[in-house]
Order: C-alpha cells, then structure tokens, then sequence
C-alpha cells in the first residue's frame, strides 16, 4: 500500500513547516525495538521524503542523527544549529531548510538561562542546558523576510518552561518581522508556560488560528503507541498574528508499519503577511 503524504509539497506563496522532536538515539543495550534509531532511521527518511517541507524545526537531535538527516534531505537542504553543551556536542534543534526556496540572512543560538550567550549555561531550575535556534529567512519567490525560532523546553523544572516561554515571546513581538516558532514545549494547552507564550497576544497557536485542520487534535507524545485525543498536545507550532494558517494537522503516518518517533510531528502551511 502506498503511503500518502499528510500536506506533501506546496507551492508559493504557501510554505509547508514541520515540527519534529525525532527522538535521540539512545543506546543499543535496553531500548525496546521501537526506540532503536536503527529501526526508526528509515521510516523518518521516508516520511521526510513523502512530506516534502520547505523549513523543519527538529529537536532532540544528536550529531550522527543530523548527519542522517541531512543525507536524506538531500542537497537542496541546510541547517543552523548546534548541540547544546559547552562545545556545541550533544542534542541540538537545529532548523532545517530549504535552499531553493529560503535564503538564510542570519542566524544565532542562544541558551535559555541567565547568560544566553554562554553555551551550556543552565539557570531557572533546569538540570541540563536548554536552547534556542533563531534564524531569518528571505523567501526567494515573495521577498518576505521571516523570523523562524525553534526550541525544547525542559521536562521537569516549570519555571524554566515558563521563563522560557517569556523569553520566546519578548523575541518576536521585539522585532517587525512574522515569526513562526516550533518546538516540544513539554507543556499541553492551558498551562502556565503556553498563557507566557501567548499573552498579549503577539504570538498565537497556529492550531487555534488555523482555517483548516487536517487530522484530529492528537496528542503529540504516543511513545510508540496508538496517538489518543485525549493526550496533551505538547509539540507546537505558533505563529505572529499577522501570519496565515492555511492548513495544520498531527501526523500518524508510519512509514512501513514504523514510527519514526516517540512523538508525532505536527505540520503546518502557513502564509505570510504580504506587507510588514
């Protein structure tokens, strides 16, 4: 049976954006058959290759993993980012991109703690180091220039997701620019580090603004099994209010009978704002 794209390509001015925490490879002695990244490899190159995005935030995503990734991006593809210890080893989130269709004009990683610019900085109650990836964007078939921030927010400490979330939203409503944020936020609707993101409303929930949604609302962490309705949607993509939300959905596809994942990817075609 052929497997059907959830979106698939999309032509300008639409871009087509996923976000994706494509789970680290852990190590070969304890994980069961369905974490193995050997057995997971193949399934996301294939989902990778059905969906064909333009711009992926991805997290969790280990030096070998992005090397993986990138092969089966193919040539078209670049990334910013790096990993988030001291000497940029370890996970990253890196943002993956299009050449054909965006133009890079900057980028920076940031730690989310006390001292951004000090790689491997911890503060807010977080045990290891969390980051950011900001990357400015020209799409080369409208000329709109787009901001494009991806992030992973520590599972346990609350205050760091919240503080986190703060740090987020002083970013995009500080510059002109439409943004668009991906990231697993380790947190579901209605809780203290989304009601952060979201105050004032300079930054919205693209699921919420979206005009058409593609699937149920999954929750976005099976851990390999059956996705649930009735689980936390704790994978997002939000957006500038300016930005349009064509389409959105969470994607259950597995390639070959394999998840790719112990989360979902959630996708979504956005377009952005035609004036500043």
């Amino acid at each position: 049976m052929t497997e059907s794209p959830l979106v698939g390509r999309v032509e300008a001015p639409d871009l087509h954006l996923i976000s994706f925490n494509v789970r680290r490879r852990m190590p070969a002695i304890g994980p069961r058959t369905a974490d193995r990244w050997a057995q997971r490899s193949p399934a996301l190159a294939a989902l990778l290759a059905l969906e064909r995005p333009h711009l992926i935030g991805a997290q969790e995503v280990l030096p070998d993993q992005d090397r993986f990734i990138r092969t089966a991006l193919g040539s078209d593809f670049s990334r910013v980012g790096r990993g988030r210890e001291t000497n940029g080893q370890g996970e990253g989130c890196p943002i993956y991109y299009d050449r054909t269709r965006l133009q890079l004009l900057d980028w920076v990683q940031q730690a989310l703690s006390d001292t951004p610019e000090v790689p491997g900085s911890r503060s807010w109650g977080n045990l290891t180091p969390r980051i950011l990836v900001r990357a400015e964007f020209r799409d080369r078939a409208t000329g709109i220039r787009l901001l494009a921030i991806n992030t992973h927010f520590d599972h346990l400490s609350r205050r760091s997701r919240v503080t986190a979330a703060h740090t987020i939203r002083q970013l995009v409503v500080g510059q002109a620019l439409p943004a668009v944020v991906t990231g697993d936020l380790n947190s579901g609707e209605d809780t203290a580090p989304l009601t952060e993101l979201f105050a004032g409303g300079g930054v919205v929930d693209a699921w919420g603004a979206a005009r058409t949604r593609l699937t149920a609302e999954w929750g976005t962490f099976p851990n390999y099994r059956e996705p649930r309705r009735d689980r936390k949607r704790i994978d997002w993509i939000a957006v500038s209010p300016t930005v349009e939300v064509e389409r959105i959905g969470i994607n259950t596809e597995r390639p070959g009978g394999v998840w790719a994942s112990d989360h979902l990817p959630v996708q979504a075609v956005l377009r952005m704002p035609t004036a500043p």
